[in-house]
């Protein structure tokens, strides 16, 4: 377990680790990647009950954790790396032709702490809920994580999965919604109004839990917590993580500009300059 400083030592690398791929590959997506990078690094080095060196692809005895917007692997990529699933070194690879950090995750290369090709929005779900409903019938008590965009609630296959997951009780199971409230064309305000995520879910049987600021270390540790200590009541759960896109950089935060597009290589050293080198250093 890390503390909070440490946790948030680990992300800010992990946001210079973000905006360095982007800008070597020219291409990516560091602004979902930024503002997902506290959750990320909690999840993978507090919250979650997983070992590295035991990973496997069918997660027996260890939670699992399934990225639906499969286009943020730059933060699922660094946070994975320095948690120990592969050589940071590796990095520095990130959408080169024919390498393990492709795009978006793959299981070609059986990169271990991938279980599932993602990037196709609104599937995510429908899989968590399988790989719940599969430790349920063998007697494993780990739980089964997944983490969306809020833009991809647009889906219908989401809310079809939620309702399922509902009305079946699918209580080992936590879904987090990236609530940045930003995505490819815009707002999620001008392209689709997503309404009241929370009167929805409960519509739905699912039990909320809101964290205000998911930029904020110990609002999310503290979040988790809570939803993991609402497990096994006979409801899945769902957490609204409210997060400001391209966080950590001033000129990249609440705008969907950075969804896809990457740094300059001159306001690549402007962002960096807010994100002070870590001992942990860079790749």
């Amino acid at each position: 377990m890390k503390t909070t400083q440490e946790l948030q030592t680990i992300a800010r690398q992990i946001r210079r680790d973000i905006l360095r791929m982007t800008t070597a590959a020219k291409s990516g997506h560091p602004g979902g990647s930024m503002g997902c990078a506290d959750w990320m690094t909690a999840m993978q080095f507090n919250i979650m009950d997983h070992d590295p060196a035991t990973f496997t692809m069918g997660g027996d005895g260890q939670d699992m954790l399934f990225v639906s917007q499969g286009h943020i692997t730059p933060v699922i990529y660094s946070t994975m790396a320095r948690r120990g699933f592969f050589p940071v070194a590796e990095l520095a690879t990130f959408r080169r032709f024919g390498t393990r950090l492709q795009g978006h995750p793959s299981t070609e290369h059986n990169l271990p702490g991938i279980r599932m090709a993602s990037g196709s929005l609104g599937q995510g779900m429908s899989v968590g809920i399988g790989a719940a409903l599969g430790k349920k019938m063998t007697g494993d008590n780990h739980l089964v994580y997944t983490l969306h965009g809020d833009g991809e609630l647009q889906e219908g296959q989401i809310w079809e999965a939620a309702m399922f997951a509902g009305a079946k009780g699918v209580d080992n199971y936590i879904a987090t919604v990236d609530y940045n409230h930003q995505q490819i064309d815009g707002s999620t305000t001008q392209v689709m109004d997503l309404g009241d995520l929370r009167a929805k879910f409960e519509a739905f049987m699912w039990t909320v839990v809101v964290i205000e600021n998911g930029n904020d270390m110990q609002q999310v540790l503290d979040g988790m917590a809570r939803a993991k200590s609402l497990t096994g009541q006979g409801h899945p759960v769902v957490v609204l993580l409210q997060t400001k896109m391209g966080y950590g950089v001033d000129f990249m935060q609440d705008t969907n500009k950075y969804h896809g597009s990457v740094l300059s290589a001159e306001d690549l050293e402007k962002a960096l300059a807010q994100l002070p080198a870590t001992e942990l250093g860079d790749y």
